[in-house]
């Protein structure tokens, strides 16, 4: 077999990307070692940025996000026995948030390429890359995959970033000492727009699905046992770190889904190697509270799609020398605000009394200081996408004209 753009992982990296291809006419071939129900079930972040609810509609799979997705143009944080809105519309006029889950994105995106033929393989075993410098081709149950590049879209616990040879790849790496407790439950959100908690006891977020389906978070032990948790726990945890604020009355439900999802940031630098090239979460990892994962994959494929589409339009590679700079220079800044954001809320040490009034104090800032506020504000709406980057910064392209 043949194709221009062999896609490991059928995320919404590697989704999006083989559709923007498509657009731009350009084939490709996506290879997904799980099955299509898993991955449209699988539930990860729920908030997407405004340049990626502008991405997908531009795109032609946004028109049950923005039927379904519930719009915010704020979120709270609640701290010391009150709550503060950051006001989006004020802050950056014409930008907000959409909730919207990330199972959802890649159901829409799977529907669509199926709808226009596009070749996505699930369930495939045994998948290798090979010959990345020159002549790229990839291997899977038996078959054999011909291309003119690879993208490597299948996560930090994929095949693509290992396939890159010993001392190329730079890592950087932080993890926390604390981990999400995360559920799914039937029950109508008890607040309009999300919730960021920060209590003596840990963190705590509310957050939502649907009209009909909440999502909530709690900071929990990093390696704790799940089974540590029972329903009654958990919602006697929630409330506990919740109910801080005059009036305000956490609403509970059926729990179908739970896990424990542990923090980390890494960065690997560059982001390609040869003609493979390294998208989302194979390429960095974030702590969700900036809510940046899925976004920079969306930002990441953006940067790819324009690269390609020069490459197969008049064999110029210097956008593709130039897209680990491009992205690397988003990741940094969204690397900086996640941990930031998760610094500013968690409970490191619950005796580090020092720490927990730098906390306070900050936390203070951000909601007194309009300034603070529109720095948070825009960041958590997402950056606009940046120019190019100058070509001292690129990585040479191996191959030439297609």
């Amino acid at each position: 077999m043949r194709t221009q753009v062999g896609i490991i992982g059928a995320g919404p990296a590697g989704l999006l990307l083989s559709h923007l291809l498509h657009l731009r006419g350009i084939s490709s071939v996506v290879l997904e070692r799980r099955s299509r129900e898993y991955v449209e079930r699988r539930v990860r972040a729920g908030v997407l940025e405004q340049g990626t609810v502008d991405t997908l509609v531009e795109a032609g799979v946004g028109e049950r996000l923005l039927r379904e997705g519930l719009p915010h143009s704020g979120i709270e944080l609640r701290y010391g026995g009150a709550g503060h809105r950051i006001p989006f519309e004020k802050l950056v006029p014409g930008r907000a948030i959409t909730v919207y889950g990330q199972q959802e994105v890649v159901k829409d995106l799977i529907a669509a390429r199926l709808a226009a033929g596009g070749d996505i393989r699930f369930d495939v075993d045994d998948v290798a890359v090979h010959s990345l410098e020159d002549a790229p081709y990839v291997t899977f149950g038996g078959q054999r995959l011909d291309c003119d590049v690879i993208a490597g879209c299948d996560g930090f616990h994929g095949i693509s970033r290992p396939a890159v040879p010993d001392g190329v790849l730079t890592a950087y790496e932080r993890e926390y000492p604390f981990a999400w407790l995360g559920i799914l439950a039937r029950v109508a959100p008890s607040a309009e727009e999300l919730i960021y908690a920060q209590t003596e006891r840990g963190f705590a977020l509310h957050s939502m699905r649907s009209p009909e389906i909440s999502r909530f978070y709690l900071q929990v032990p990093a390696g704790e046992d799940l089974a540590a948790w029972p329903d009654e726990r958990i919602w006697a945890e929630l409330k506990t770190r919740l109910e801080t604020v005059p009036g305000f009355t956490l609403a509970t439900g059926e729990i179908f889904e739970k896990g424990i999802t542990p923090l980390r940031s890494f960065v690997t630098e560059p982001m390609q190697y040869g003609r493979l090239f390294l998208a989302g979460d194979a390429a960095h990892i974030v702590p969700p509270t900036g809510a940046k994962g899925m976004n920079l994959a969306v930002a990441d494929v953006r940067v790819l799609t324009d690269a390609l589409a020069r490459f197969y339009a008049d064999g110029s590679t210097e956008p593709l020398d130039g897209y680990s700079a491009a992205c690397l220079k988003r990741v940094w800044r969204a690397q900086h605000f996640s941990w930031w954001m998760t610094t500013l809320l968690h409970t490191f040490d619950s005796d580090d009394a020092y720490a927990r009034r730098l906390q306070t104090s900050y936390l203070d800032y951000v909601t007194s200081s309009e300034a603070a506020a529109t720095t948070l504000a825009e960041n958590y709406v997402g950056l606009p996408y940046d120019a190019p980057v100058p070509a001292e910064h690129a990585v040479p392209f191996s191959g030439g004209t297609p």
